[in-house]
């Protein structure tokens, strides 16, 4: 009999730089239910990957020096190296440069042209570059980018768009027939309220303002814009072929089971993506997972705030499934989980230290010490094992009544509600005093053998979570890993089975301030590295110096009329007729000047937003390149043409006079 087949996905991960735990946090969830999935008896199919394209890319790209590509390999070599250090299962790792993925978003774009659902025409309005999207003025918050704050720009250019609205009615009945397709339901309702019932506005889906991208093409000076390249990632990894040639992978796991996402982009999944796939006559997927967000102690993580962790050293200091189990374990279901040093290193000690790693140890121990490691069945049983058997055939299906709900840390809470039951047990069997009456060695065989069968089952329904921790467990044990099928029956375990004689620590207690000393001293050697850095450019700056040709003198009177104040640049763009020119929006106190630089070989238009510069407030407006420019931003330049932003050197408030 043919298995139950289950696709599943994560979001595919952006290469604009190094994924943060935040971001691992969505593999590992994967993994976990792909993993119990297999154990179910489903035939899995487990895809993640790269999302590769984009302006963002292109100008990290050229601060980095390198071609595009190059910068992705990089990232996506460095992605996919973090997913496999925390042991995730995954089938396939697309990436969206990988030539047959370009090829069917090409055809894709020109099925959805030939049948009216994209047509060209001009965009104008706010673009936020982090989050390549476009929004109206209403849209913005406090005029920032609705989904991650930063500023946005405007914007103008040719594009081609998709007729969302044809489709939307569609999609609102498809949602209220299929109240499991989006989950929690909290996005739901945030989808409909705030996106389909007021009207969807056509979709743009196409830039000519960037090239590192997808070429449509029949139009070769646009680029598939990222959501329309990206979100088909899901079709295209399994065998999707526009021309109606799928490969039998295809035909046999579409639609996906589950697309699991982070909340920050449930719109573009659910409203979007199933737009699209209507009007490519596709299915529709099953259900789409918006999960909450792993957060740092003070907030969101942000390299700008500076509290970012990376998966990796956290491994480096807990090891992999230690941190398995913190991401899952603290996530709630709907709501935002928090990560701090306090809390990961509290939550070693008491769950995996002592509930888990001590029973493990004292179990083992003790077989050992009474019987010389041998567990044997007696059957000298009296009511108190009849709790306990209860409590550890129960978990199984108590486990995947959460899983099939998605509700991971509620089944991990299961599965160690099971061990903590095996602690009690020792605490009401007392072997220790059953080994004291030659007449109790039968029920002390019986105790032991009720502990080491538990320990079994549990191991084994840890390893969806755990999967190192499981095989170290049941190795020690000499027990094999119990079929999901048997996971309800108490007494598989081979009586006669010996036990391994030394048992292995399997987690550490740590202390809390020894840690902490650690973290600091890694942050305090991170930062020595970048101030040698910095300190070597000082010196190297000190050594060198150039002199100018000096112009006429001028009197304090003359200097007098030039007004110069700070300004802080909220928004800038390429000037597009121009080579070398950004067009900047300076703020200086209450108002906002457009100022034109010629500086866009030393600096991207992202870049600059958000400096503080020195600026000459007063200089007579001209047009630069027909664009009007309202000032004069002020840099340094070395002998090589190089180009320094002049920048105040504390803290100070946009309008500051510089005298």
């Amino acid at each position: 009999m043919a298995k139950e087949k289950f696709y599943m996905t994560t979001a595919i991960a952006y290469t604009s730089g190094k994924p943060h735990i935040g971001n691992t946090y969505e593999i590992v969830l994967a993994d976990s239910i792909a993993r119990f999935k297999r154990q179910q008896g489903y035939d899995v199919f487990f895809q993640t990957g790269t999302d590769e394209h984009g302006q963002k890319i292109e100008l990290k790209a050229e601060e980095a020096g390198i071609t595009p590509k190059q910068f992705v390999d990089n990232v996506s070599t460095e992605i996919k190296e973090i997913w496999d250090l925390m042991n995730t299962s995954y089938d396939k790792f697309i990436r969206t440069t990988d030539d047959y993925h370009e090829k069917q978003v090409q055809k894709i774009f020109k099925k959805l042209y030939d049948q009216g659902d994209i047509y060209k025409g001009y965009y104008e309005g706010m673009y936020c570059t982090p989050c390549e999207s476009f929004f109206t003025e209403s849209q913005l918050v406090d005029g920032k980018c609705p989904d991650c704050g930063r500023p946005c720009t405007p914007a103008k250019e040719e594009a081609y768009f998709f007729k969302m609205s044809k489709y939307a009615q569609r999609l609102i009945d498809h949602i209220n027939e299929h109240p499991e397709f989006i989950q929690p339901v909290s996005r739901k309702n945030e989808m409909m309220n705030n996106f389909l019932l007021p009207g969807l506005q056509d979709l743009c889906v196409s830039r000519t303002t960037f090239k590192w991208g997808i070429p449509v093409d029949f139009d070769p000076k646009h680029v598939v814009y990222v959501w329309l390249d990206a979100l088909t990632n899901y079709i295209t990894g399994i065998g999707y072929d526009c021309d109606g040639n799928n490969t039998e992978q295809f035909k046999k796991d579409w639609p996906a089971d589950l697309h699991l996402i982070g909340k920050d982009i449930i719109r573009f999944h659910t409203i979007y993506w199933p737009i699209f796939l209507m009007a490519l006559d596709l299915p529709l997927p099953k259900q789409i997972f918006g999960h909450p967000w792993l957060l740092q102690g003070d907030g969101k993580m942000s390299k700008s705030k500076g509290n970012v962790l990376y998966a990796d050293d956290l491994v480096d200091f807990f090891g992999v499934d230690a941190v398995r189990y913190f991401v899952l374990h603290e996530m709630p279901f709907e709501n935002d989980g928090v990560i701090t040093w306090d809390l990961m290193v509290e939550r070693l000690n008491s769950d995996l230290a002592n509930t888990l790693g001590n029973l493990v140890n004292r179990t083992i121990s003790m077989s050992n010490k009474y019987f010389g490691g041998v567990v044997t069945k007696t059957g000298t049983a009296e009511e108190v094992d009849e709790d306990l058997k209860a409590v550890v055939t129960g978990v199984r299906d108590k486990a995947a009544e959460k899983m099939e709900k998605l509700r991971v840390a509620d089944t991990m809470t299961e599965i160690f509600n099971l061990f903590k039951r095996c602690n009690k047990y020792i605490d009401e069997t007392m072997p220790w005093a059953l080994a004291k009456d030659e007449a109790k060695k039968d029920r002390l065989a019986e105790v032991l053998y009720n502990l080491v069968e538990s320990i079994s089952i549990g191991a084994s329904l840890l390893e969806s979570f755990m999967p190192e921790t499981t095989e170290k467990i049941l190795a020690q044990l000499n027990a094999q890993k119990r079929d999901y099928d048997t996971l309800d029956q108490f007494g598989l375990y081979v009586s006669g089975t010996k036990v391994t004689e030394k048992p292995e620590i399997l987690f550490q207690r740590l202390d809390l301030k020894e840690v902490l000393e650690k973290v600091e001293a890694k942050k305090a050697e991170q930062g020595n590295t970048e101030a040698q850095a910095e300190d070597g450019q000082n010196d190297e700056a000190a050594e060198s110096v150039i002199d100018i040709e000096p112009k006429a003198e001028i009197t304090f009177d003359d200097f007098g009329k030039m007004q110069f104040q700070v300004g802080e640049i909220i928004a800038c763009e390429e000037v597009k007729k121009s080579r070398k020119l950004l067009c900047s929006q300076v703020r200086i106190g209450s108002q906002v000047k457009q100022i034109v630089s010629g500086i866009k070989s030393h600096y991207t238009a992202e870049e600059m937003v958000g400096k503080k510069v020195m600026v000459l407030v007063n200089l007579k407006p001209a047009k630069l390149a027909g664009v009007m420019s309202e000032g004069m931003i002020l840099c340094a330049e070395d002998e090589n043409g190089e180009l320094s932003l002049m920048i105040p050197e504390k803290k100070m408030p946009a309008g500051a006079e510089i005298c």
